[in-house]
């Protein structure tokens, strides 16, 4: 056994190591992303309804990808995965290249929401049908409990599809959108630490890593670069992947360490942006607008237009986050009914999410109030 073998045989040394080689890998990278975006105009252009008003670099997405993927290839070699797993990075890897390909071109041109969607289809059904990580069962939530393998299928397609489409639309102000991604990513990644799943350790934690030195770039006055749709679309499939594979080992394998009803905690992690999806979405349907037509309606906006700072706004989310998945882990903690403890986060959520929306802004200071909500 060489070196680096032994000390990626210890999942907590695997867990560090990891984060850091994608983290070294991408702060070498955004570097030269930044520099050609800059020298051939890939740029950003500010439009009505954006918050930045500077032309800024969009390709982020290419950098966090690369360097997640080299991390993943370089570990699986040397951890010598078994087949299901190299099944699964192969599978994983082809939709992210869909994905990413797919979010180049709109980040450059513009790319119709159609062709997007069937994009993000292919990409769900490929990780969906060529490996095990799939949507089994409810747990007993609504009183479903297994499903009928091709109702699991299809789910399980839909969460990906809609993740992936709930994410992007979080990568709205600095910071936001990897801030997110890394506190659900650590979530997952301990999840799978508890239970000495390897191969995830290692998708939960290259993704952090490369996210960490994103958010150093992406928060920068001077090196500034977005995510992009490049990047969004490709966050949120790695997170709806580590979400259904940790139901997916719950479902078919005996776990260590588990939660009483492990699909609310799932729902939990991605509540912020899965609820502001929901939200503008019938926001938009009810004004007879497309889904999937921009505005600003978006909870980072409400805050923004309350005249809090980019990163204030981000910390106040993820702060907000945090709360809700501990909040989800207490209620958890006294076993009750699935039911209940679905109601009982579902009313959570949006009071805890929506309350910019019972702020306004009088002569400089932020005050309560108790206007009429709209989702």
């Amino acid at each position: 056994m060489n070196f680096l073998e032994s000390i990626t045989s210890n999942i907590y040394f695997l867990l560090f190591i990891s984060a850091g080689v994608a983290f070294l890998i991408s702060s070498r990278i955004f570097p030269a992303i930044i520099y050609l975006s800059n020298t051939k105009n890939l740029m950003d252009d500010p439009e009505e309804r954006s918050s930045h008003i500077n032309k800024t670099p969009t390709l982020g997405g290419i950098g966090v990808f690369i360097s997640f993927s080299i991390t993943l290839i370089l570990f699986a070699v040397f951890k010598k995965l078994e087949q299901p797993d190299l099944i699964k990075i192969l599978s994983l890897l082809a939709g992210v290249i869909i994905l990413l390909f797919l979010g180049i071109k709109d980040d450059l041109l513009v790319l119709s929401p159609r062709k997007k969607l069937i994009g993000q289809i292919a990409a769900a059904a490929i990780v969906v049908i060529m490996t095990d990580v799939k949507i089994y069962d409810f747990s007993g939530i609504l009183g479903v409990g297994e499903l009928a393998a091709w109702f699991s299928m299809l789910f399980s397609i839909f969460s990906f599809v809609f993740i992936i489409n709930a994410f992007n639309l979080t990568d709205g102000i600095d910071g936001l959108a990897a801030s997110v991604a890394i506190m659900s990513s650590l979530v997952f990644g301990f999840y799978f630490m508890m239970n000495g799943d390897v191969f995830m350790v290692l998708i939960s934690f290259s993704l952090i890593g490369g996210l960490l030195s994103f958010l150093s770039f992406n928060l920068s006055n001077t090196r500034k670069i977005f995510m992009g749709d490049s990047g969004s679309m490709f966050v949120g499939f790695i997170l709806a992947f580590q979400g259904i594979s940790l139901l997916a080992m719950n479902s078919i394998t005996t776990v260590n360490f588990t939660f009483n009803c492990l699909p609310i905690l799932v729902l939990s992690v991605l509540a912020f942006p899965i609820l502001d999806t929901v939200r503008v979405f019938l926001i938009r349907i009810r004004k007879g607008r497309s889904p999937f037509s921009a505005d600003r309606n978006h909870i980072h906006h409400r805050l923004i237009d309350l005249g809090f700072s980019h990163t204030s706004a981000t910390i106040i989310i993820v702060s907000i986050s945090s709360l809700m998945i501990s909040s989800t882990l207490l209620i958890d903690s006294f076993y009750m009914n699935a039911n209940i403890e679905l109601l009982l986060v579902l009313l959570l959520a949006p009071v805890l999410y929506l309350f910019p929306f019972v702020l306004e802004q009088k002569k400089g200071n932020i005050r309560f109030t108790f206007p009429k909500l709209t989702f």
